[in-house]
């Protein structure tokens, strides 16, 4: 496959920016579809189908949260490597990018020490009482903390790409491994009947599929950048990727840690309630996560524009994203108010009438407000673009405390699961004004001139 690195200070933004952003919605989406197969073949094919689907849910709360620092190195890397790649640095982008893995490599180390010993007590802190749920979540837990070297490398392989304008490669080697994924979800557990153990392993597999491919193309791409002789390790760099990773890590992870304590109110209100919102939680899920992908093309295109001194263009690519995204976000909305009732069963085989009044109740509620939350995500990736770091936590700390206080809020004032669903509208009509507060106070978007970036040598 040939090598391609794209250039994002110049062109066509409008095109430029759908061409780069499509594949890396394609990728969201079929990351998604991951845990989505998951859900639809164990809720289906599994010997307790509802419970199993539970366990699965309940799995993918700490799975989110592990998740995070894999996503957090992604966008990390990728911010920094835009910046240096768009002041034509090609010396830096290697030393980047050798500082990267040693750094992130040793993270995932410590993600998963902390993932193996965290992960019963984490059970027990959801309330999760029945036996076969906590076993079979327990089962699912350690077989993807096992996979972690290969979500950590693909993500960090995938960010450079991304960043040096190559989003179509990861792509294309995550929609072969979703195939192979479902292929090998339904031997081994409609065939072998492993149940939730089947669909982790093949997940499992999977990843380790797309892992082994994204960094193959990733190699072949690093001797086209050229800059040989890069230093493997640069503490300073080092540096500047801890410091740009930590808030996309604090988000996922805290949203992640929120989505905890939500998972245990809803525990608290009845296992039926739990398997309808992890039924209509995916799917909602999947919107917000597709539209994140897309904000992490805009970071990249924003951190190399504003390495150029092209400031009038970070204006331009964020009202293209965002238009595209709020596409994106109404298409989600629109299957949600209309088909709610066939989107629950295709997960559940014979669920009860509680999930589904429940799964139903927080599709139609919550997906009302996505677009709303699309300006936050979009507000969001262009402030971390410009080195926003604060802004960009502080708006993620806002909407999660909201939603998770609002939760414990409503259900206790009598609300049931319709103050879980009223919480998430609450939590982000709020931080979306935090999150353009932010964008509109970015100091490069009121500069005319380029400056010269010293920091980049």
């Amino acid at each position: 496959m040939k090598s391609q690195t794209l250039d994002l200070t110049k062109g066509s933004i409008w095109k430029m920016l759908l061409l780069y952003s499509l594949p890396l919605l394609g990728s969201a989406l079929v990351q998604q579809a991951y845990s989505l197969v998951d859900l639809l073949i164990v809720g289906n094919f599994a010997a307790d189908g509802q419970n199993a689907l539970t366990a699965v849910g309940e799995a993918t709360i700490i799975v989110n949260i592990l998740l995070a620092f894999a996503l957090g190195c992604n966008g990390g890397c990728s911010v920094i490597v835009s910046r240096y790649f768009g002041a034509k640095n090609s010396k830096k982008v290697r030393e980047t990018i050798n500082t990267a893995m040693i750094t992130f490599g040793i993270l995932c180390a410590a993600v998963m020490f902390f993932g193996f010993v965290l992960a019963r007590p984490s059970m027990y802190a959801l309330s999760v009482t029945d036996g076969f749920i906590m076993d079979n979540s327990l089962t699912y837990l350690f077989i993807y903390v096992g996979s972690m070297p290969f979500v950590f490398l693909y993500n960090v392989g995938c960010g450079i790409s991304s960043a040096l304008g190559d989003s179509k490669s990861p792509f294309l080697f995550l929609v072969f491994s979703s195939v192979v994924n479902v292929g090998l979800d339904l031997l081994f557990v409609c065939v072998f009947h492993w149940d939730v153990a089947g669909a982790a392993w093949a997940t499992f597999i999977s990843q380790a599929g797309a892992c082994v491919l994204t960094v193959a193309v990733l190699l072949r791409k690093l001797r086209a950048v050229g800059g040989e002789g890069a230093a493997r390790f640069n503490k300073y760099i080092c540096r500047d990727l801890i410091v740009t990773s930590i808030p996309i890590i604090l988000q996922n992870s805290f949203v992640s840690v929120g989505n905890l304590f939500v998972q245990k109110k809803i525990n608290e209100i009845s296992l039926d309630a739990a398997a309808g919102f992890t039924t209509a939680f995916k799917l909602v899920q999947i919107a917000n996560v597709g539209v994140g992908n897309m904000t992490s093309g805009l970071a990249n295109f924003c951190s190399q524009n504003k390495a150029a001194g092209e400031y009038g263009r970070i204006k331009t690519g964020y009202l293209a994203v965002l238009v595209y995204a709020m596409i994106t976000s109404l298409i989600f909305v629109a299957l949600c108010e209309i088909i709610p009732l066939p989107l629950t069963m295709v997960f559940i085989d014979n669920p009860t009438q509680e999930a589904i009044d429940c799964s139903i109740l927080f599709l139609q509620i919550v997906s009302a407000f996505l677009p709303v939350v699309c300006v936050k995500i979009v507000s969001d990736g262009a402030v971390r673009g410009c080195g926003g770091n604060l802004g960009f936590t502080i708006s993620t700390f806002a909407d999660l405390i909201l939603r998770v206080v609002f939760v414990y809020i409503l259900v206790d004032a009598g609300m049931g699961f319709s103050g879980v669903c009223w919480a998430w509208a609450i939590g982000w009509s709020v931080s979306v004004f935090v999150a353009l507060g932010f964008f509109l106070a970015i100091p490069c978007l009121r500069k005319k001139k380029p400056v010269v970036q010293d920091n980049l040598e």
